[in-house]
């Protein structure tokens, strides 16, 4: 056998890869190596740790601050009470029927009625409020449309819209719109015997892991009993039933109120849709001078409670509450929970890929996305949730929107600097308190309106400016929510007047209104009768 000098080696002892693992494998680097990892997790421990007390700091600190203001962000403090079902209005049989499913959809009570069948066919511009004033309800549209759907010859191509708002005409079609919603009576009745307990509490699942989850079937119920009172009631006033009216119209004024204790958003704008539709036949009794003073002495008193400014801030705070603990479930279920919001159920196990990005995650910044969730939730209201002050101003709202909006404009800043979910759960603020602005003017006015005939009846005409009616007519005058001031009024040549808001622009426009009655953008807010 050949042999190889002593001073020759093979390729592979010669090769640098031998060499380099020699290296990476002798016990000075592999100490070396260690070490390094060492410091690494150690480093990251550090970071973790610096990470967790930062984030827990600054949200214990938010916690007690609010807390401290006598603010409420635990959502099950939020949940309105059990009542007594001898005093509940909705523990009675025809309510809970709401409740009941069948594969997986609510009862709808009202649907399929001849208000239902007819509502699509009528061009009513009330039931459509893109005009600038106030209209009496189409009578006599209503009226053809029922007609049509009792002799069952209704098609998808039939519409109906008169423009014969006089009351002669509205007179003539009011025996049929009553003759059409007749098949109500039954539930109108039990609503109305039922509206006799002083407490609502529907029977809501709110046990739910999953604020979002939460079902709230009663609602399209309440809005729609709502609408078919209004028409009733706008009926009753042209066939001269004015008793009638008023008690149809403050049925609605408690089904709308039922829901007045409910923490949620959407339980607060339809509330106030009820109240518009009940406020809609006051305005007609009105107009038509159809209301005695005894009638106008309870509108007007039953109009004056409301407070729907401060009324606000209990579905705030819960619309906050539910984003904290939306927070608190994803830090305890992993990221996976996110994508089972606005399920009844929701597990982390089906989306395991995010569990596992969500395990590397500090628990720091779980409380860092949940401090500035409620702090943009803050800076969108302007003064955080300061609805005590009565009045809010729609130009700090729109000033707290644009600056949310510009800190969650960049998409890497929402992960940087941990405004995920803020971006992801943060509601359309400045809308929802349009709405409840819009609805606080109306009852104001509508009160206000009330006293204003009121002294109309006893004098002969109207009075000249709004101090006249204190105190005989009206104990409190109520203040335009957005300016804080006294409505603005007027007496028209015509004996007439004008009562008017300042408006979403808080500019006075002298009584001018915009494209629309509460138009967002330009003109006043505007009560008046038409001509």
């Amino acid at each position: 056998m050949t042999t190889l000098p002593p001073t020759q080696h093979t390729m592979w002892q010669r090769s640098t890869t031998r060499r380099f693992l020699k290296w990476l494998f002798c016990w000075r680097t592999v100490r070396r190596g260690l070490i390094g990892v060492a410091g690494l997790i150690t480093l990251l421990a550090l970071l973790y740790t610096e990470e967790n007390i930062r984030g827990k700091r600054a949200w214990d600190t938010y916690r007690r601050d609010a807390e401290a203001r006598g603010e409420h962000l635990d959502f099950k403090a939020l949940i309105p009470q059990p009542v007594p079902d001898d005093q509940n209005f909705a523990a009675t049989l025809f309510i809970q029927s709401w409740f009941v499913r069948s594969n997986y959809v609510f009862r709808q009570v009202w649907k399929g009625d001849n208000y239902d069948q007819a509502e699509a066919h009528v061009r009513d511009r009330v039931a459509k409020p893109d005009a600038p004033t106030r209209h009496f309800l189409d009578l006599v549209a209503w009226s053809r449309a029922f007609d049509v759907v009792r002799a069952g010859k209704m098609t998808g191509s039939q519409n109906f819209a008169s423009g014969k708002l006089d009351l002669e005409s509205r007179a003539k079609a009011a025996p049929s719109v009553l003759g059409g919603l007749k098949t109500n009576d039954a539930a109108f009745a039990e609503l109305r015997a039922a509206s006799q307990r002083p407490f609502s509490r529907y029977p809501v699942k709110y046990d739910l892991d999953n604020p979002w989850a939460i079902l709230l079937p009663h609602l399209t119920n309440v809005r729609q009993a709502c609408r078919r009172l209004g028409l009733k009631a706008s009926a009753e006033l042209a066939a001269g039933q004015s008793q009638d009216a008023l008690e149809d119209v403050k049925l609605a004024l408690f089904m709308a109120d039922s829901l007045k204790e409910e923490s949620f958003i959407i339980s607060y704008l339809v509330r106030i849709a009820c109240l518009q539709s009940a406020i809609q036949p006051v305005w007609e009794g009105l107009a038509e001078h159809a209301w005695s003073d005894a009638q106008l002495q309870e509108l007007q008193a039953r109009l004056q409670q409301y407070d729907l400014v401060v009324d606000m801030k209990r579905p705030l705070e819960t619309e906050r509450a539910a984003g904290v603990l939306t927070t608190e479930l994803v830090r305890e279920k992993g990221l996976g929970y996110l994508a089972g919001l606005g399920n009844e159920t929701s597990s982390p196990d089906n989306h395991s890929f995010a569990a596992f990005i969500g395990f590397f995650i500090p628990r720091g910044w779980f409380y860092l996305e949940q401090f500035n969730y409620c702090r943009l939730f803050d800076t969108m209201l302007g003064t955080g949730l300061g609805t005590t002050k009565k009045r809010i101003s729609p130009s700090q709202l729109a000033a707290g929107t644009r600056e949310v909006e510009q800190e969650l404009e960049s998409g890497s800043s929402k992960i940087i600097h941990h405004r995920f979910l803020a971006a992801m759960l943060l509601p359309a603020l400045e809308k929802f308190i349009g709405k409840g602005l819009q609805a606080q003017t109306a009852t104001c006015q509508a009160a206000i309106a009330c006293a204003l005939e009121r002294y109309r009846l006893a004098n002969g005409q109207f009075p000249d400016t709004l101090d006249a009616l204190a105190p005989r007519f009206i104990s409190q005058m109520p203040h335009d929510v957005i300016s804080g001031e006294p409505y603005k009024y007027r007496r028209t040549d015509d004996g007439q007047f004008v009562l008017y808001s300042v408006g979403w622009n808080e500019k006075d426009d002298g009584g001018v209104p915009g494209k629309t009655l509460f138009d967002e953008k330009e003109g006043d807010w505007v009560w008046q009768y038409a001509s």
